[in-house]
C-alpha cells in the first residue's frame, strides 16, 4: 500500500486519507474516491488530496478483518461468539451467553507479532463475560494490508478464542454463625453470594445457616443438593484442619487445597464431595468487590477443572482493590497524608 498526497488527477480509486469539510458537506476518511468527488474536491480549490492506494495483493480493511475474524471463530454457534460486520478495519466478537473467555495466549501474540497493522484486542484469559458482551475485537489499522500476511496470521489463529458456557446451573450455600457474632454477617452473605451466581445464571437452591461446629457442617453438606457446594464460615478459616475444612472430611469429601495467592481471596479453601465442588470462601465474598474466589468459582462453574498449578498462577496479577469493610487493611492509612 503507498500512502500520502497526489494531485487530484491521480486520485481517482485511491481511499481518503484524512476526512474533507466541503461547502455541500463532508467527504469522509475511507472512502473510495471518485470522479464526482474530485470535481467536488477541485472546486473546493483542492489540487491535491491524502490518499492511500493499494498495490496489487493488499487486501481492503474489512475484508481483511472479516477474514480474520472468521479464522479465530470459525464456527461461531459453537465458540458462543457472535461477529459483528466489519466496518472501519473492526469486527467485534461479543458473548453469545454467560461464561468465561478461554483463549489460547501463544495464538494471540503470534498473530499479533505478524504484521502491525493486524491486530486482536481481548479480555483476560477467563475473564467472566456476560450475554453480549464485547469479549474481543480484531482491528486492521491501515487501510489495506497485505495478502501474505493477512493469510499467516489466519492460519495462526485459528479457533484460538471461544466463550465458555456455565455448566453447573445450581449451587448450595453453607453459612455458619459463631457465639456472640454479627447477626448481619449471614444475610449480609448471602446476598453476595446469590448475586454472583446469579451472574452466571445459577441458582441458589439451598442456603443453610448452622452454628459453627464441624458436625453442623457436615450435616449441612450431605443434605446439600447444589452442582456446586459453597461454604461462608462466620469466622475465618485459618488451617488445612480448621472446622469448614475437616467438616468437608467429615462428610467424606476431599480438600485439596487451602490458601491462594490472591488478594483479596487468600484464606479460600477447595475441595470436593463426590463428583461436587466444593469451594471454601473467604470473608471477603461477603462485599460484592472482586477476589480469588470469583476467579474460581467462576471457572469450576464452566466445567473448568481448578488445579494448584492454577491457584498458584493466579498470584500474577492476584493483587486486586483492596476492600475496605475488611477487618484488616493491607495498608494502614496515614493520617499524616
Amino acid at each position: 500500500m503507498r500512502f500520502g498526497p497526489v494531485p487530484l488527477s491521480e486520485a481517482e480509486g485511491a481511499i481518503l486519507a484524512h476526512s474533507v469539510p466541503l461547502a455541500d458537506g463532508r467527504l469522509r476518511k475511507g472512502c473510495v474516491l471518485t470522479a464526482p468527488d474530485l470535481f467536488r474536491l477541485h472546486h473546493a480549490g483542492l489540487t491535491e488530496v491524502m490518499v492511500a492506494r493499494l498495490d496489487p495483493g493488499d487486501v481492503p480493511e474489512d475484508a481483511a478483518a472479516d477474514r480474520l475474524a472468521r479464522s479465530l471463530v470459525p464456527d461461531p454457534v459453537a465458540a458462543g461468539l457472535v461477529l459483528s460486520q466489519a466496518f472501519t478495519g473492526r469486527v467485534n466478537l461479543n458473548a453469545a451467553w454467560p461464561g468465561i473467555l478461554q483463549l489460547d495466549p501463544r495464538a494471540v501474540l503470534a498473530l499479533n507479532r505478524v504484521h502491525p497493522a493486524i491486530t486482536l484486542a481481548t479480555l483476560s484469559p477467563f475473564a467472566r463475560v456476560a450475554a453480549a458482551q464485547l469479549a474481543g475485537t480484531v482491528k486492521i489499522i491501515a487501510y489495506a494490508v497485505p495478502e501474505k500476511a493477512l493469510a499467516t496470521a489466519c492460519a495462526l489463529a485459528r479457533c484460538a478464542v471461544r466463550i465458555l458456557p456455565v455448566r453447573r446451573r445450581t449451587a448450595s450455600l453453607i453459612l455458619t454463625e459463631v457465639p456472640d457474632g454479627d447477626l448481619n454477617l449471614a444475610a449480609k452473605g448471602r446476598r453476595a453470594v446469590e448475586t454472583r451466581l446469579r451472574a452466571l445464571g445459577i441458582a441458589l437452591t439451598g442456603c443453610t445457616t448452622v452454628p459453627h461446629r464441624t458436625a453442623a457442617i457436615a450435616t449441612a453438606l450431605a443434605a446439600a443438593q447444589g452442582e456446586l457446594l459453597l461454604i461462608l464460615t462466620g469466622s475465618a478459616t485459618s488451617d488445612l484442619h480448621d472446622v469448614a475444612p475437616e467438616a468437608l472430611r467429615a462428610a467424606g469429601g476431599r480438600v485439596q487445597r487451602f490458601g491462594m495467592p490472591v488478594d483479596p481471596g487468600n484464606l479460600l479453601f477447595l475441595g470436593d464431595l463426590g463428583a461436587r465442588p466444593v469451594i471454601g470462601l473467604p470473608g471477603c465474598a461477603r462485599s460484592p468487590a472482586q477476589n480469588g474466589a470469583d476467579w474460581v468459582l467462576e471457572r469450576l462453574a464452566c466445567g473448568v477443572t481448578v488445579s494448584d498449578d492454577d491457584i498458584a498462577a493466579m498470584g500474577i496479577g492476584g493483587l486486586l482493590k483492596e476492600i475496605p469493610q475488611r477487618g484488616r487493611l493491607r495498608e494502614t492509612p496515614d493520617p499524616e497524608i
